[in-house]
């Protein structure tokens, strides 16, 4: 299996949001958002082109990683620039072969030597924690509400990054999007039905459970 990962180009965008659609349908509700979020990223202004990219399988792209910026807002006001990846996805075809450890531990290198402060990201903490993502209580930045999160995950990026900065975490207004609009981009696509998954259900704990970390 010939494996490369590359910087995304606009010959790809197609492709990208297609597996985008193939890995997301019906995951964490019903049909889904993700092949929309990043059809509109690449020209929204916190879009990091230069640590979005795409992984092929013998010469065709399987998956691909999103980052765009975002920052921790502190209780005086003071804002911490930081950068968020995600959509992060690998076609179904290619699941438990290693892709997307691939591309997060590429993605991470060179986010390093670009010299951002921290990466920020919502999901599942197993998924994440193995690359060093830890967060909620454990570097005191909530979401907005105040709230500490399982499924607000942090990793710094050098020694002492978030030493003495505590706040709430803020993402790209970008990965918001309404039915109406995904509905209406969906169109240009295939039909697939949307229908009912266990995983939705996991999702929406997922999504509710504070963290204990003392």
């Amino acid at each position: 299996m010939d494996i490369n990962i590359r910087n995304e180009e606009p010959k790809d965008y197609r492709r990208v949001e297609e597996v985008a659609r193939e890995s997301f349908w019906n995951l964490y509700f019903y049909g889904c958002h993700e092949h929309y979020v990043i059809n509109k990223m690449r020209s929204h202004v916190d879009f990091i082109k230069e640590l979005t990219f795409v992984i092929e399988v013998n010469g065709k792209v399987e998956g691909a990683i999103f980052y765009t910026h975002s920052k921790i807002k502190s209780k005086n006001g003071i804002e911490h620039k930081t950068i968020s990846f995600g959509p992060v996805f690998i076609s179904p075809l290619h699941h438990r072969k290693g892709l997307g450890r691939k591309l997060i531990k590429h993605s991470i290198k060179l986010a390093k030597k670009m010299g951002y402060l921290a990466i920020m990201t919502l999901g599942y903490p197993y998924h994440y924690e193995p690359y060093g993502f830890l967060g909620r209580k454990k570097y005191n930045i909530s979401m907005e509400d105040g709230k500490f999160y399982k499924g607000l995950l942090i990793l710094p990026l050098y020694e002492g990054a978030l030493d003495n900065i505590s706040g709430y975490a803020v993402f790209s207004d970008v990965l918001e999007s309404s039915d109406e609009e995904v509905d209406d981009f969906d169109k240009l696509f295939y039909y697939k039905e949307k229908k009912y998954k266990e995983s939705q259900d996991d999702y929406k704990k997922a999504c509710i459970m504070l963290d204990e970390w003392k």
